[in-house]
């Protein structure tokens, strides 16, 4: 059996994550997952776990976070859902 990560739960169903720097990581579920290696919104400090926004290297959980982080992010157009009319 693996041992996660990140609760240290051991599970016979645990998974195995490689990130692109090389390392690898262990995770006996999606929330454990998400809780080592999802990034933080650099605005409201939640967990980026969609697509995101990175905005010159930084990185927002939506563009209103990147917008009201000092500006940065105007160009950014948020259309997902939105009518184009």
């Amino acid at each position: 059996m693996r041992t996660c990560d990140t609760c240290g739960n051991d599970y016979w169903m645990a998974f195995e994550i490689r990130v692109v720097s090389g390392e690898t990581y262990n995770f006996d579920s999606f929330e454990c997952a998400v809780q080592k290696l999802a990034p933080r919104c650099e605005h409201c400090d939640c967990r980026v776990i969609g697509h995101g926004v990175e905005v010159s290297g930084r990185f927002f959980c939506c563009a209103h976070c990147a917008r009201q982080s000092g500006g940065i992010g105007r160009e950014i157009r948020d259309a997902v859902g939105a009518h184009p009319n």
